[in-house]
């Protein structure tokens, strides 16, 4: 990009376009702050296309402060319409005409596949659009050459999450947030009245929405579009809801996606499945349509924090682009932005439809990727496992432990894992109290009824606490072990889990009781674990952060404050990171980098600099162990003096808070995922007679199992946290929406 004085800044358009989702303010925000971090000049285009076809006051020049506090917001704040008229070339060259009145030739476009294919076809006309714009004398020669090419990039904005070649798309994350949150409230009013609930939500050609809220609501069945129920659907359906009344559920919840149909194609309503109920099961049956509920409300943590990330990477992407570049979406894969050929992904998109309409069910699922054809199976296998299933003539003992602090999803790891368990026709056992339960044989057996409600239940049923067995309690643990039959563990919990795990495989030569197969399910909100890129429970962590920094956001707006908030985390500074990167913050402190004072002189000036300019907020995010010495208190008192009155300074230490209510959805989710992989681990090493040990996570995405040998090699034991942390690739991302000059970035 040639930045020098003798050639005009390059001019960035964005806008929204299609339906409203969740987290498009973010992504706006994130390209504003970024184009003008990096130099450009950008414009809002409002009303989507329909504001460039219209041109004058709906395409306006965007400032630092144009979009500051809106990262809270739902909806779009530039607007979203159709357009027909951007459908015909005419309305295309007033479009142009438009953009080049302000020198723009680069656009990032937020929507969906429609939004982003007729972004591509723009592009392609650009030349000739350009061509006939000088030929009408509407632009002169020079214009058209200093614009030869439009450059764009698309991000899309869609809560059904329907997009191929991204795993989240903008908006997603957040109506899942609404439908479980509604499934949580359906399933205690119908279990007052043992009633049967359907609900209904969005997803077209799309079973996303549906799935991912079956299984995060313990629902009882679900109806898809991309793989329909078989012939006899009806019968099945029932005859699994009356096996769980049987074993004393009070509610029956079967979740519909509006695409829903069966394998000749025939449209499955909601009111047919309400009907199917009452008349096979002689019970009240209610119909929930959750409608655009599931649009609306604040975006969750993850669809802030993600939003950004995808904004920044898009300005980066056009600033980059040449006239011979393709058009890319910009996505995330495994965890990672990547980039992918735009109308790759639109038509791969659009295949998906067509494969359900030609009624190629399994295609149609192949097209969704591997983890949602996986997460469909394991969801039906929870489903599916009966109350009463046959114990075959060898059951195998396995045991379910919680060790260290408590992590929100705890319950639904348990859950999934009796279930499974049950499935594989296991005896499935919990230990109630951590490894102190276990030296004093409070174990019992877990039924399916045992479990029933624990999907959504905030803390630990098991109970769980930092203690763990010392060297000299080893013996008695071999003995609880053989006294208790027990064949395989699962640990589930954080540092303390892991530690008690390594200790125990460390000492199988000693105490042969441990030559058991054992595997660590990572949950802990610090998200500091070897061998997982996130862990149960920091999801949940990070959205109750960022809804504490929401609130004191509001009430700093009253007068010119600093904020400096605490988190959790120990050690590890993910909490700190994500929340400041989610909730908008100037500054964030983290063990990693350290803190000099230096560091803090240099702060007091941007703060005083920022006051002065009519700043009325500051935040800065500290993590709890940043710095021994330069502590939270320390902090506040430094900025107060220095601040000379200029502005009022609060602490805010949120401390446990983070760790209590419930589970988000995507830590039920991803507590069900790995517990499933678990216990096929577990049964898996039982069936050949082997014994290893094991610990279970995420990698780029990927559930990936590691041996427990190899835990000494990829952790920092002095302070407990992995080697390798990826998040920290993030750090520039958090300077760049938190410094508005050049001038401020070199400082």
């Amino acid at each position: 990009m040639n930045m020098n004085n003798k050639s005009p800044p390059l001019s960035i358009g964005v806008l929204t376009s299609g339906g409203d989702a969740q987290g498009m303010n973010a992504a706006v925000r994130a390209v504003v702050r970024t184009a003008l971090h990096q130099g450009a000049v950008v414009y809002a285009i409002y009303e989507g296309y329909q504001g460039m076809v219209d041109g004058g006051e709906r395409i306006r020049p965007q400032f630092w402060d144009d979009v500051g506090s809106i990262l809270h917001r739902g909806g779009t704040i530039i607007g979203t319409a159709r357009c027909a008229a951007f459908r015909e070339r005419a309305g295309r060259l007033r479009a142009a005409h438009n953009l080049l009145q302000h020198g723009i030739d680069r656009l990032v476009i937020i929507g969906g596949d429609g939004s982003l294919s007729g972004a591509d076809t723009f592009r392609r006309e650009w030349p000739g659009l350009v061509a006939e714009l000088v030929q009408n004398g509407q632009i002169d020669e020079q214009t058209a050459c200093q614009h030869p090419a439009l450059m764009i990039a698309g991000l899309v904005g869609s809560i059904d999450n329907d997009m191929v070649g991204t795993d989240m798309t903008i908006g997603a994350d957040s109506a899942l947030y609404r439908i479980t949150e509604a499934i949580d409230a359906i399933a205690s009013t119908a279990a007052s009245h043992q009633r049967s609930f359907v609900v209904e939500v969005m997803g077209r050609h799309c079973g996303y929405l549906a799935l991912m809220s079956a299984i995060a609501g313990g629902a009882d069945y679900v109806l898809i579009p991309e793989n329909p129920p078989p012939n006899g659907w009806e019968e099945q359906m029932c005859g699994l809801l009356r096996n769980g009344r049987a074993a004393g559920r009070r509610d029956s919840i079967v979740v519909v996606a509006e695409g829903a149909q069966d394998r000749a194609g025939n449209p499955i309503s909601c009111d047919y499945v309400r009907q199917v109920l009452e008349e096979r099961l002689g019970e009240d049956a209610r119909v929930t349509i959750l409608g655009h509920v599931q649009r609306g409300g604040t975006p969750s943590s993850f669809d802030r924090w993600m939003s950004t990330l995808l904004g920044h990477a898009a300005v980066q992407e056009v600033l980059s682009a040449t006239p011979e570049s393709e058009p890319q979406l910009i996505g995330i894969r495994c965890n990672r932005i990547q980039r992918v050929p735009l109308m790759q992904c639109v038509e791969q998109t659009r295949a998906v439809a067509q494969k359900i309409a030609e009624q190629e069910y399994s295609t149609a699922m192949e097209l969704r990727g591997g983890s949602f054809t996986e997460m469909f199976e394991v969801f039906r296998a929870i489903a599916e496992a009966s109350p009463s299933v046959t114990t075959p003539s060898q059951p195998r003992r396995l045991a379910i432990i919680h060790a260290g602090g408590l992590a929100p999803g705890m319950n639904s790891a348990v859950r999934a894992a009796v279930r499974f368990g049950l499935d594989r026709g296991h005896t499935l056992l919990g230990v109630r109290g951590s490894f102190e339960g276990l030296l004093a044989g409070r174990i019992e057996e877990l039924t399916w009824g045992d479990v029933e409600g624990w999907a959504g239940l905030g803390g630990c049923e098991l109970g769980t606490n930092r203690h763990i067995p010392g060297i000299e309690e080893l013996y008695a643990v071999a003995r609880a072990i053989e006294t208790h039959r027990i064949e395989g563990l699962l640990i589930i919990g954080g540092w303390m889990a892991y530690k008690a795990a390594y200790q125990l495989h460390s000492e199988r030569d000693r105490y042969p009781a441990f030559k058991i197969p054992m595997i660590c399910l990572p949950a802990t909100i610090d998200n500091n674990l070897p061998g997982s890129e996130l862990s149960v429970g920091a999801d949940s962590a990070l959205n109750a952060i960022v809804t504490a920094l929401d609130r004191v956001k509001q009430s700093a707006m009253a007068a010119k404050r600093c904020f400096v908030v605490e988190t959790m985390g120990r050690y590890c500074g993910y909490l700190a990171l994500m929340s400041g990167l989610a909730g908008g913050a100037e500054r964030v402190y983290l063990h990693e980098e350290g803190v000099t004072l230096k560091d803090l002189q240099a702060e007091v000036e941007r703060m005083v600099k920022a006051f002065h300019a009519g700043r009325r907020l500051y935040l800065t995010i500290r993590n709890e162990r940043a710095n021994p010495q330069y502590t939270t208190d320390f902090m506040c008192a430094l900025f107060e003096e220095e601040g000379r009155g200029l502005f009022d300074v609060r602490r805010s230490v949120l401390g446990h808070f983070q760790q209590g209510g419930n589970p988000s959805p995507y830590d039920r989710i991803l507590g069900t995922r790995l517990a499933a992989h678990c216990i096929n681990f577990l049964s898996g090493q039982l069936a050949s007679g082997s014994a290893d040990g094991a610990f279970i996570g995420l990698v780029e995405g990927k559930v990936t199992l590691f041996p427990l040998g190899r835990m000494s090699e990829m952790v920092d034991w002095i302070h407990f946290r992995p080697k390798e942390q990826w998040w920290l690739e993030l750090r520039p991302v958090v300077r760049a929406m938190a410094q508005s000059t050049l001038q401020d970035r070199e400082n």
